[in-house]
């Protein structure tokens, strides 16, 4: 455990710019996560200045960026900070099922952290191919859908465990339950789609 920082060496600039790059977690950057928790109301004011809010969860420890609603902005009259990209259907698909399985997981009594290996990851998505599929373009698919979510944040690959990745709990901020209360809605409409574009 690293040492409590004192107030008077707080470091706003530090806070911002750690989460300008993307999530806090306080398992991986515990002293940056005390600068952050300790000027929660002065980051907040700073970025607000920039059309972003602040989104701390501290039972769940991580903290990140979100940009402000659309009309938000215009009624600031800022322009986004960040453009949207719509993800790419296996990425989302992937991203839905990992919160779902989360869910599942926060249910059990298996445990606070959720560590799937790299072909349990890959056993989620290939219900979603249809069987004629080549295998080998599918795992590649899985493969690239894999990369995406870690890359984003989602998932993040054990140290010295190969090929095991954890399922960060931030993921929870960005599917939320009324939308996860509606997946299996929609389940049949993705396995259709995603069905459609790999033929």
């Amino acid at each position: 455990m690293s040492r409590t920082v004192p107030r008077d060496q707080l470091n706003l600039s530090l806070a911002v710019t750690s989460l300008m790059k993307g999530v806090v977690y306080r398992d991986t950057a515990e002293t940056t996560w005390q600068h952050v928790i300790g000027l929660a109301a002065q980051v907040s004011d700073y970025v607000a200045t920039l059309g972003l809010s602040v989104v701390v969860d501290e039972a769940e420890g991580y903290a990140f960026l979100r940009s402000r609603t659309d009309d938000e902005l215009a009624d600031l009259g800022i322009p986004r900070l960040v453009a949207r990209h719509q993800l790419p259907l296996h990425t989302s698909l992937l991203l839905a099922l990992l919160r779902k399985r989360l869910a599942e997981h926060d249910t059990s009594d298996a445990g606070s952290r959720l560590i799937l290996t790299g072909e349990a990851l890959r056993e989620l998505l290939t219900p979603f191919f249809p069987v004629s599929t080549n295998e080998a373009r599918a795992a590649d698919q899985t493969d690239t859908a894999v990369r995406r979510v870690a890359e984003l944040g989602f998932l993040r690959r054990m140290p010295g465990q190969d090929g095991e990745y954890e399922v960060r709990r931030v993921i929870k901020a960005f599917v939320d339950a009324q939308w996860l209360a509606d997946f299996d809605a929609h389940l049949a409409e993705y396995v259709e789609i995603a069905r459609e574009e790999t033929r």
